[in-house]
């Protein structure tokens, strides 16, 4: 339809519904009363399409068409196996709560227009009602087969998902009982009807070793493959650094140079060097200069915008860029010339930046250092690794002295740290979990972290004040009320966080962490407190970070897996070179919103493709342990039960049904679980004896009862 015609159609038509005494009809009905001939149903039918997409008119869950009483949310509805649901504004506001009813065929990840029913009260969220799904967010889903005679259902890994699959008898053919599949989603169903879908991919059986993570890797679209195109550019990458990439770059190779990492890690982006100088430290952070082999616009880049980051699913990497990129001639190998952009700085005594230079360098890094061997260097000053290391011990003892005048500095105004406990998770050879255990975080960690924080502050701050356009990490300010709520818990415990009505300093949240320290009720407070902040994000405008109490920060340091960094690195490239023209600058202000939107939703997808996949090993861990008893202290309350946090970093769930020496409540002010005859109490922090009882491997789910002797 012409755009003059289209438009011409769209006002009669909106005029009709806008008018003060419309009540809202049906098709049919609009169609009578707007005398459109039979021939013209078709462009009447698109006409309100598009009113419906623009959000201009809504349909009633009985199939009425009228004008929306108050303004429609455009945001992505996330599902809940009870059938009920939320919509996450693009706004970024709070999300809304939409009850099972009023779904109206959303389904979990779908673009939906949500109209608000219900304003948020105490303690609840908004309320709306999905009014049309603008497009389908899932087109794939991963789950386990059931067969029901000639048909069969899969049932989604993903708990987001209210209904089954059905699978016809066509296409369920071959498929036994506990197959996990790859089913492509032919239709979305109806209120009363299943959504229907077809076998893309066997997988396996559900238990057969490695299933869980190829579910893991075909449920979030992590592509383990790269098109033949970005290899066929790889392939023409030298493999070592010419002489000719040499020219014209600063020459910090006579510099004592080293890398920190895992023992694992093979994709090395940043290193470091450091100088003790009359007076202050000259610290240099090093970082791959990966888009001097990733041009813009090119296959690769490509590739590496669409994946976004690097997943790190355990013992298996999904890598944003191809390995021989990742681990080769952008990875800083020991003893091998590299490209580099570096941040070299000279710190005051008091850990401030009194001057620095951003610089395309070439580096070469004079030892390969592990996390482990730095901390028995420094830490445990252990004789045999100090010894094999001496010409570097003047390196490593600087390192540690100004890691704790940058951190001393960082606490000083205020940076939060959370420090919880990652899990390490040990694979055997056919991916079965044979050993889980906190991770340890030790000084090595720590130095690494303040130099990479110091770098990415002092890159970001440089940017703002060029200002030109650019990519900061930014970290809002935590909502009021979830605060307030947070000082409403923790005077339970006898704690408390000073805020003004409208502010709170994040040094309040520090204070607060810093009093509840190796308290019983720390790791509790701990995870609320950290419920009650924002979500990082990316964004084009600089806004500060809260968490780190800093006014400028970006994500500069790793761009061999993060393309936020690889894509400010060019930004700093050009504007080296000069070359930082109008056109670019008009590019680059067009393109980092997009830029901040997608990666941050490939950053989220990946994150939860990790904890899934941790999930499940943990799940199949305990199931091989059902009837063993462990210690553990309870971690958090609701009111179907207790979670127990064992030493190992697994937590399970004592239900209050199985509790059976006494009738218990949970009293949700005091966060108390109280016997009804006994008055036997049960306290968050408490240490408890649990035997494992059962594990839910397709919820993956640990269950506990508490073990007396």
């Amino acid at each position: 339809m012409e755009q003059e015609r289209l438009q011409e159609r769209k006002k009669i038509v909106k005029n009709l519904i806008y008018d003060p005494d419309y009540r809202p009809l049906r098709l049919k009905e609009m169609a009578f009363l707007l005398q459109v001939k039979k021939e013209d149903r078709e462009d009447f039918y698109y006409v309100l399409d598009q009113l419906i997409h623009e959000g201009s008119v809504i349909v009633t869950p009985k199939g009425k068409y009228c004008r929306p009483e108050k303004q429609l949310v455009r945001g992505q509805f996330i599902g809940n196996r009870n059938g009920y649901g939320f919509v996450e504004p693009e706004n970024g506001e709070d999300d809304i709560f939409i009850p099972a009813r009023h779904v109206n065929g959303a389904f979990h990840g779908d673009l939906v227009l949500c109209q608000i029913t219900a304003q948020a009260e105490a303690g609840k969220r908004k309320e709306g009602t999905v009014v049309r799904v603008i497009g389908r967010g899932e087109k794939t889903i991963v789950g386990t087969f059931s067969r029901n005679g000639d048909y069969g259902f899969v049932i989604p890994d993903d708990q987001k998902f209210s209904r089954d699959i059905y699978l016809s008898g066509e296409n369920s053919k071959g498929l036994t009982d506990g197959a996990k599949v790859l089913v492509e989603v032919i239709s979305y169903g109806e209120r009363n009807r299943n959504p229907e879908g077809k076998v893309r991919k066997v997988l396996g059986q559900w238990d057969d070793p490695g299933v869980d993570l190829l579910s893991v890797l075909y449920a979030y679209h992590l592509d383990g493959e790269f098109p033949e195109e970005v290899l066929a550019q790889c392939a023409g990458i030298p493999e070592q650094v010419t002489e000719r990439e040499r020219r014209h770059r600063l020459d910090c190779r006579s510099l004592p140079t080293v890398t920190i990492d895992g023992e694992d890690a093979k994709d090395l982006d940043d290193a470091i060097s450091l100088q003790k100088l009359d007076g202050y430290y000259e610290l240099g952070v090093h970082i791959a200069d990966v888009s001097h082999y990733v041009p813009e616009g090119s296959p690769l880049d490509r590739e590496a915008y669409r994946r976004g980051t690097s997943a790190y699913l355990i013992d298996h990497v999904v890598p944003m860029l191809p390995p021989r990129l990742s681990n080769g001639i952008c990875s800083l190998n020991a003893g091998t010339d590299r490209l580099a952009l570096s941040c070299i700085m000279k710190v005051d005594p008091k850990g401030k930046v009194f001057d620095y230079r951003i610089a395309e360098t070439v580096i070469r890094v004079d030892r390969r250092m592990s996390y482990t061997t730095v901390k028995k260097i420094l830490i445990d000053r252990n004789k045999k690794e100090r010894e094999a290391y001496k010409e570097f011990l003047p390196l490593f003892e600087n390192m540690l002295e100004l890691s704790g005048i940058i951190r001393e500095q960082r606490m000083e105004r205020g940076s939060i740290d959370f420090d919880f406990p990652e899990t390490k998770i040990t694979l055997d050879e056919a991916g079965v979990p044979v050993k889980i255990a906190p991770y340890e975080r030790n000084a090595a960690h720590k130095i690494i972290e303040d130099f990479m924080l110091l770098a990415n502050e002092t890159v970001a701050e440089h940017f703002y004040w060029q200002d030109i356009p650019f990519l900061y990490r930014v970290h809002e300010k935590p909502d009021q009320e979830k605060i307030q709520k947070l000082k409403v818990l923790i005077r339970n415990f006898g704690y408390f966080v000073k805020s003004s009505r409208a502010d709170i300093h994040p040094k309040e949240i520090q204070k607060l962490l810093a009093r509840i320290d190796g308290s019983p009720e720390e790791p509790f407070i701990s995870r609320i407190a950290l419920r009650s902040m924002k979500q990082a994000r990316y964004s084009p405008e600089c806004i500060g970070h809260f968490g780190l109490s800093a006014r400028y920060y970006c994500h500069f340091t790793s761009p061999i897996r993060r393309y936020p960094d690889l894509q400010i690195h060019r930004i700093i490239k050009e504007s080296i070179h000069g070359t930082l023209d109008e056109n670019r600058l008009v590019h680059y202000r067009a393109i980092m919103p997009e830029v901040a939107e997608s990666t941050g939703r490939t950053e989220r997808n990946a994150d939860d493709a990790e904890r899934d996949l941790v999930r499940r090993k943990m799940a199949a861990y305990m199931a091989r342990r059902i009837g063993q008893v462990y210690e553990g202290l309870i971690s958090g309350m609701t009111s179907r039960g207790m979670f127990v946090q064992l030493a190992n970093t697994v937590e399970g769930m004592i239900d209050l049904s199985q509790m059976d020496d006494d009738s218990y409540f949970y009293d949700e002010e005091k966060y108390v679980m109280i016997g009804e005859y006994s008055h036997r109490e049960f306290r968050i922090g408490q240490k408890v004896t649990v035997r494992v009882v059962s594990v839910d491997i397709w919820e993956n789910t640990i269950d506990f009862e508490l073990y007396e002797e």
